[in-house]
């Protein structure tokens, strides 16, 4: 019973960390892409998407508890597995290794980029593009946001690759060298988009 409970535990948290995570990841930083066209341009969109009927309700269920079971899961999975890369080495297990330590910084910027916004926005604040401006006018914030970022994209695409190997998408190994290849463009576009927007707000 552990283990099918196990088994169904850890098919979850691969599930939730592309749908919705993933997804709304890529929203996201497609969202904040907008302020390359200009602060306007921003404030607009930031303006769609909180004029969404109940926005709240739909974060807390599509965002914030599959990211908080995610994370815990997450964290336990980081805590339990036998890491392996100083006896042998191989690429897999130096991504293996990565989308741990990854997952951890990631967590970190998660909450602190939610209590610069979202929390700062329910006391009172104005999610807009001056206040990321303001948050990134420092030189710590935007090495700290830089990490963020890439650990972010990284955990993102490298579980991307574990998706569809644990799913039973990618079974063979040419097929799961094909996702590699894939998996490692997805990484740099979509880091582009997030440092692309993020040096947007960099004034």
């Amino acid at each position: 019973m552990a283990k099918g409970h196990s088994f169904l535990s850890h098919k979850l948290h691969s599930l939730l960390g592309l749908f919705p995570i993933g997804l709304f990841l890529l929203f996201h930083l497609t969202a904040n892409y907008q302020a390359t066209r200009g602060a306007e341009a921003f404030n607009q969109t930031v303006g769609l998407i909180e004029n969404v009927p109940f926005v709240l309700v739909l974060e807390f269920v599509f965002i914030y508890l599959p990211i908080l079971f995610h994370a815990i899961y997450g964290i336990y999975i980081a805590f339990q597995a036998k890491q392996n890369v100083g006896n042998f080495g191989y690429f897999r297990n130096q991504m293996f290794l990565w989308q741990r330590v990854t997952g951890v910084i990631t967590l970190i910027f998660i909450v602190w980029h939610v209590w610069e916004t979202r929390i700062q926005k329910a006391m009172g604040a104005h999610v807009d593009f001056d206040m990321m401006a303001n948050i990134l006018s420092s030189p710590a914030m935007i090495v700290f946001y830089t990490i963020g970022i890439i650990s972010t994209t990284f955990h993102f695409s490298n579980g991307l690759w574990s998706f569809l190997v644990h799913w039973g998408i990618t079974v063979g190994p040419r097929s799961q060298r094909i996702a590699t290849f894939l998996t490692l463009g997805v990484f740099v576009i979509v880091t582009f988009i997030g440092l692309r927007a993020m040096s947007a707000f960099i004034l």
